[in-house]
């Protein structure tokens, strides 16, 4: 198999032309062995499979909260609202206690799924696949769930580094 050609542009080119792609916000949460609620903001979930439900996530190598994601069995992949905008900075840089104040409540396998969200997936930590800079986690999904008013709540969408909502068109 060839290899791929050397890239023609530099890292912040990169990142500003992955920037233009919107995607969806999500929270995903775990507990540790000790018990304590690791949660993390998240930009990078898909879909990858309907029989068996598979979804997949990124983490950053270099994240602190690596060794325990990489090693629990189950997380949850919390899809944000609009509403949820708060959350979603409070994950992504508070330093200690993510979890303080935050209304949540234990899923069937005991992690933590966030009140409010606009969806959520409780996951089984299937595989996962060193790529990079990156950890590609892929969860094969055990139960999920839609909020009572979906239909009416806007999601969180992030693009070009702005938090945006979206409006039905057409």
């Amino acid at each position: 198999m060839k290899r791929a050609k050397s890239p023609n542009f530099d890292h912040p080119a990169f990142r500003d032309a992955l920037s233009q792609f919107a995607t969806g916000v999500t929270v995903i949460t775990t507990r540790s062995s000790s018990g304590q609620l690791i949660g993390i903001t998240a930009s990078s979930f898909n879909s990858v499979s309907l029989d068996p439900p598979l979804v997949l996530w990124s983490l950053a190598t270099k994240s602190a909260s690596m060794p325990v994601f990489q090693s629990n069995s189950h997380y949850v992949v919390n899809v944000l609202a609009a509403s949820q905008i708060d959350l979603c900075k409070r994950f992504a840089t508070v330093k200690g206690d993510r979890f303080a104040g935050v209304s949540h409540a234990a899923g069937d396998t005991g992690m933590p799924v966030l009140d409010g969200a606009l969806a959520w997936f409780e996951c089984h930590n299937r595989s996962r696949y060193q790529e990079g800079d990156h950890v590609i986690f892929v969860g094969e999904v055990e139960r999920c769930g839609v909020h009572e008013n979906a239909k009416d709540i806007a999601p969180l969408v992030f693009q070009a580094g702005e938090f945006h909502t979206i409006k039905t068109i057409g």
